[in-house]
């Protein structure tokens, strides 16, 4: 390819908001050629490509949104400091929660997992496409002191006590 055409077909995958075609196009067409691939094949290659990348971007910046802690992931977890079942674990982390709209509540000692646990399902869930929201019973306090000083707070439930 000339390098006139090189420059044309990137700047129309920048007008298109394709950059990893744009980026990839010269790299993939030399191995088509080489691996005696069609143009389809090719074009296969390149979508792909460009498929693959438009979702890693997605994933990462839903990550950036939930504000998580720190990154840790559920491969990374260490049952035996734990007492939850790796088939438990398993369930949370394909959703099984989210289906009976039932939140997840951590409790108990330090050092036991929790954080770890809660932002390894938060991971999940955004590889997932799905909303979560990362919080300690501190942050949510906060937020509903906060809520309560400003008057957004409407009384849902009896206190405790109450008929």
């Amino acid at each position: 390819m000339s390098d006139l055409q090189d420059q044309a077909i990137r700047q129309h995958c920048k007008a298109l908001r394709m950059p990893t075609i744009g980026g990839q196009f010269s790299r993939l067409a030399e191995t088509a050629i080489r691996e005696k691939q069609s143009h389809l094949g090719y074009l296969e290659a390149l979508l792909a490509a460009e498929m693959e990348e438009r979702e890693s971007r997605a994933i990462t910046r839903l990550l950036h949104d939930a504000r998580l802690p720190r990154m840790k992931t559920l491969e990374a977890f260490e049952f035996d400091r734990s007492g939850v079942p790796p088939a438990q674990l398993r369930g949370l982390a394909e959703g099984e929660y989210i289906a009976k709209a039932e939140p997840v509540l951590l409790i108990g000692e330090a050092g036991t997992g929790k954080t770890h646990l809660a932002t390894g399902l938060c991971v999940a869930a955004r590889r997932q496409r799905r909303r979560v929201r990362f919080t300690t019973a501190t942050g949510l306090i906060n937020e509903l002191a906060e809520a309560a000083h400003a008057n957004q707070l409407e009384p849902r439930a009896r206190p405790l006590g109450a008929a």
